[in-house]
């Protein structure tokens, strides 16, 4: 039998194990392959994927908005954005001097949001062509990063988040929400899809020049929802 001790000790181990592995690799992708479907995506497709009420985070939308408390002038930069569903949310929920920017890899999920934004009279909506290593915002603009079940397709996970610390705005907040990955509860679609668990990716974030601030509680069961805020330059080691 391993104590509870034991069991923390090992468990911080394959973690540290996994960052290390993590941040060695940078120069080559953490997950070869994972993105070739987003590539030249059937926004279509997706959106009867994605937008549907057996999944979980569009299920629970209107509480995952809740939960972030958007103010009305902030510049919110949805990471991932894919077909646009949390874009057109949060434009709608900002006031005139507020603004999104959908960050996506495929510009036909990009095309896609613009057209549903107009189409929703929602003019505070702007998307940006990302790459595979940086998120390509300038620097010190954003002010809420939204990471909604994206995380997990880093394939340069430190560079990417590097390139999010840079554009964050002292006090700026980034939401995280990804899927749980734990031996025995969760899906086997999670385990295979999913390369590391909740402990791996806070390392990878914190490494990034980012700190935890909590954990929203109570409001997912196959999802974790995690708040962090860029730590000033002055203060990292």
């Amino acid at each position: 039998m391993i104590c509870l001790s034991s069991h923390k000790t090992l468990l911080l181990l394959v973690c540290f194990v996994s960052l290390s592995n993590s941040l060695n690799a940078q120069e080559k992708s953490v997950r070869p392959g994972i993105n070739e479907t987003f590539r030249d995506p059937d926004p279509k497709q997706f959106t009867e994927r994605f937008e549907i009420e057996s999944r979980e985070v569009f299920a629970k939308r209107t509480e995952i908005l809740k939960a972030i408390g958007l103010k009305p002038t902030d510049v919110v930069a949805d990471i991932g954005a894919g077909t646009g569903l949390f874009t057109r949310l949060f434009a709608a929920q900002l006031g005139p001097e507020g603004r999104v920017i959908a960050v996506d890899i495929a510009k036909k999920f990009l095309d896609h949001i613009e057209v549903t934004s107009r189409e929703r009279n929602l003019r505070n909506v702007e998307t940006l062509l990302c790459t595979d290593d940086s998120t390509r915002l300038p620097p010190n603009s954003v002010d809420v990063a939204f990471i909604c079940d994206t995380y997990h397709h880093f394939e340069f996970p430190q560079k990417t988040m590097t390139s999010l610390r840079k554009a964050m705005k002292p006090g700026g907040r980034v939401i995280v929400v990804d899927f749980r990955r734990v031996q025995g509860e969760s899906t086997e679609w999670t385990m295979n899809h999913v390369r590391a668990g909740q402990e791996v990716f806070e390392a990878e974030i914190t490494q990034a020049g980012f700190r935890r601030v909590k954990e929203v509680q109570g409001l997912l069961k196959e999802n974790y929802i995690l708040v962090f805020e860029p730590v000033p330059a002055a203060a990292q080691p």
